[in-house]
């Protein structure tokens, strides 16, 4: 990891990232959208035959009740044990979101006020490239179904053999989501956003993906609804003297974890950062600063998807954070319990979007 300082003109380059796609990727993807506007099904058959080298019909695109019971044969029972409690910390947090309608009388005596309606029909999209996101399903699936969406439709890519992850499968027929379908890349976007005669169109498009799902994502939003632009998974560490040099070398080494994730430690500790530089391998910045007012500013500025507060009085310092997707508090709050299990949706704005997306 690389140590700059708070008035490195690095900062500029690391507050300005966002999702940006190449002209090539652009017109990659829109040649892709059209041609599933206009082939329907056809044309999902034949990218998935390019891209996933899976020969499908426009029957089997669609995952059968047969699967999904075969799908439990691979299941531990275990995971479905734990399952059931992440579900309720889940559903205890979204259940305190909901939206209430609400009416008032203005001083001539008109009625005004604000009615809220679920979306009719909405699709996810699960990504499965290194990793199938099987913590995705549950994540974005349950947000949706308290909001009181009727209608759920949900995307993966097939692997060679043309089936999707059993966990994946299990996990959304538990939450009892309406369809499943083995598709994936833009071609699953374009088919959500249009609709074919096998899927249904949809109103808002939610779940992470690669550049090819973000950049279709983009170029649909206006046809439909969208999350947001999800790009590589970000962390920033906010830490001084008093962190534990172990438990902030064990998060940055397990937020790296992720393909081309975006690591920062922010710290006023010369030697935290020089401990953490010995431990850490690879890509990543350590940015020192005075202090801790610092330290927020930049955090601020930087609005990642991730941030913790390891200093001695966390508390002190949240009260400061304007941008950030999700915030993790002290030394016993790391990011993965937010990933797996705290609650709160792990579907986060990432490429300083959080100064206008919220988590």
């Amino acid at each position: 990891m690389k140590i700059i300082r708070y008035s490195s003109k690095k900062l500029e380059d690391i507050y300005n990232r966002g999702f940006l796609g190449t002209r090539r990727l652009k017109e990659k993807v829109a040649r892709i959208l059209e041609d599933v506007r206009l082939q329907g099904d056809d044309a999902l058959i034949r990218y998935t035959k390019k891209f996933d080298g899976v020969k499908l019909s426009a029957k089997n695109l669609r995952i059968s009740e047969a699967e999904i019971s075969g799908a439990y044969q691979n299941i531990q029972p275990d995971f479905i044990t734990s399952l059931k409690e992440i579900i309720e910390n889940i559903t205890r947090f979204y259940r305190r979101q909901i939206k209430k309608c609400w009416k008032m009388k203005d001083a001539e005596g008109a009625v005004l006020g604000e009615n809220y309606h679920p979306l009719d029909r909405v699709g996810i999209y699960i990504p499965a490239g290194q990793a199938p996101l099987v913590s995705t399903v549950y994540m974005t699936v349950l947000p949706a179904k308290i909001a009181g969406v009727k209608q759920i439709s949900l995307v993966s890519p097939p692997d060679k053999s043309g089936n999707i992850n059993p966990h994946i499968l299990v996990v959304a027929n538990l939450l009892k989501v309406n369809e499943i379908y083995r598709l994936g890349g833009a071609q699953a976007v374009a088919a959500m956003a249009f609709g074919t005669k096998t899927i249904p169109k949809v109103d808002k498009i939610i779940g992470p993906g690669n550049v090819y799902v973000t950049e279709a994502k983009r170029q649909v939003f206006g046809f439909v609804d969208i999350d947001m632009l999800a790009g590589p998974s970000e962390l920033v560490i906010i830490a001084s003297r008093y962190s534990d040099p172990k438990l902030v070398i064990a998060d940055i080494k397990a937020q790296k974890e992720h393909s081309k994730a975006q690591v920062f430690l922010v710290t006023n500790s010369r030697a935290l950062a020089r401990q953490v530089r010995a431990s850490i391998e690879g890509e990543g910045y350590i940015i020192l600063t005075k202090n801790l007012d610092e330290a927020v500013e930049i955090a601020n500025r930087i609005a990642p998807e991730h941030l913790e507060i390891l200093v001695k009085k966390p508390s002190s310092l949240v009260k400061k954070i304007k941008n950030a997707g999700a915030i993790f508090l002290g030394p016993y709050s790391p990011v993965a319990i937010g990933d797996y299990f705290a609650g709160p949706s792990h579907v986060l704005p990432t490429g300083g979007s959080a100064r206008f997306f919220s988590g």
